[in-house]
């Protein structure tokens, strides 16, 4: 019988295209298990174990991988063109894929031990480098969207969530800043734009490497903030002196980072909106 981790199980529910991606899972899995030769250990279930079906891997020669199947999610829609690009630098390497079924085989990496293990400093440094490498701007034409559909996404989810709003004018600025920051620009590259702690792990080939990479093209200063949101308490105790460290290790201008960080915290959708992502907004407005 299928194990489905209850945090995908609940991703999925009240979402037909995803109900129906579950409902298929298991015959998906049993043909990716006999195409590829894979014998799979129980799938990953902890607070990562939420847009994909992921499993250790024993391949048909006794290698290891992991196989990952994820669920329709706008934001990682292209992230098998996107390790196609990386190829390993610093990104796990794609071993096999299936465009059909939404399906990876995957590098293992060993010990696999998540970054977020290390103090917040050293995060700093470890995530900043692998930003650096990560990124480069694609050769035209390519699959990759614009940052703009992404943030122009999350616009029309929280101007439906107009009525729960806990400061109106916050928001407003929020949004607008959102589309002025998200405009194409000549200097672009692709981002990973969910690069966190959680994110890099620990292996033998490279001392960290980048998995779950959601792509888009588009500022550089707006991947410095997805790490910056994980290091809440120092965010909200001294907000611009971990802004600029960062930036300054990321070699991009810190006051981009900020706007980036304020847009999100005051306009980024959210189930509840009088929260800790306020209370940033605030102290960066």
């Amino acid at each position: 019988m299928l194990i489905v981790p209850e945090r995908l199980a609940a991703a999925c529910r009240g979402t037909p295209e995803r109900c129906t991606w579950l409902e298929r899972l298991p015959r998906a899995i049993r043909e990716l298990q006999d195409k590829w030769s894979l014998s799979l250990a129980a799938p990953f279930d902890g607070s990562d174990a939420s847009c994909a079906w992921v499993a250790t891997a024993v391949r048909g020669d006794g290698t290891r991988a992991v196989l990952k199947l994820g669920m329709p999610h706008m934001e990682a829609a292209h992230e098998l063109q996107a390790l196609r690009f990386w190829d390993g630098d610093p990104t796990v390497r794609l071993l096999e894929a299936d465009a059909d079924l939404n399906a990876l085989l995957l590098e293992y990496c060993e010990p696999g031990t998540a970054l977020r293990e290390l103090p917040e400093l050293e995060q700093d440094v470890v995530i900043a480098g692998l930003l650096r490498r990560l990124w480069r701007r694609p050769a035209v034409p390519h699959p990759f969207r614009a940052l703009s559909a992404m943030t122009a996404h999350w616009t029309d989810e929280t101007i439906a969530a107009a009525p729960t709003w806990a400061d109106a004018a916050l928001t407003r600025e929020g949004l607008r800043l959102l589309e002025e920051l998200a405009r194409p620009s000549s200097d672009d590259v692709l981002l990973a734009t969910d690069l966190h702690a959680g994110n890099v792990l620990r292996a033998q080939r490279e001392p960290w490497l980048v998995i779950d990479p959601k792509p888009f093209v588009g500022d550089r200063a707006y991947d410095a903030t997805q790490h910056l949101f994980n290091c809440r308490g120092r965010m909200l105790a001294a907000p611009d002196v971990t802004i600029r460290r960062f930036a300054d290790l990321l070699e991009i201008d810190d006051e981009r980072v900020r706007l980036w960080m304020f847009a999100r915290s005051a306009a980024e959708p959210r189930d509840i909106w009088n929260d800790d992502s306020i209370t940033l907004a605030r102290a960066l407005a």
